[in-house]
């Protein structure tokens, strides 16, 4: 048995309670969009200009006129930075994180192109040093699911409160 929900250092949600129950009884959880939808791999940024399938589809989770997705750049750039400390590239920094969690049996990857899949290929031999993660998470940015948009699809008897109970 799996589960498989979106899981990414900006769509962290999950760690709250999908990965503890997971864990706890033995589950797999193979999570998709490591990547954050591509935010993670550089293709959205400052200056780029955002005119994938993607953006155009669903242009809540990329449109940079939103303080949602503009605070996603800020982790981003702070991301950014804490690759190059650490001799990593965003991808390997991003796909490792993932890969680390104790509940994460594997993650679901979409690359296109032989490049994108070359970028990726080193991230399950990286291990993330402990104080790599203190700093970061620690971080006021990077917390939970940044923009709400990026946690996936919800059934409406979890997102609607009235349908979570049953009358007694």
């Amino acid at each position: 048995m799996t589960e498989q929900p979106p899981y990414s250092i900006l769509a962290r949600g999950i760690e709250r309670d999908v990965l503890p129950v997971a864990q706890s009884y033995g589950m797999g959880v193979i999570p998709w969009s490591p990547l954050a939808g591509g935010w993670l791999s550089g293709t959205y940024g400052e200056g780029k200009e955002n005119t994938s399938h993607r953006a155009t589809r669903v242009p809540g989770r990329y449109d940079l006129g939103l303080p949602v997705n503009r605070r996603k750049l800020e982790m981003v750039d702070q991301l950014v930075k804490l690759a190059f400390e650490t001799e990593l590239t965003l991808i390997e920094l991003a796909l490792a994180f993932v890969l680390e969690h104790p509940a994460v049996s594997a993650a679901i990857i979409g690359p296109r192109t032989l490049e994108q899949l070359e970028s990726q290929l080193s991230a399950p031999t990286v291990r993330l040093e402990e104080g790599c993660w203190t700093a970061s998470t620690r971080s006021p940015l990077l917390a939970s699911t940044v923009n709400p948009e990026d946690a996936g699809w919800q059934p409406s008897v979890l997102s609607n409160s009235r349908l979570r109970r049953r009358p007694g």
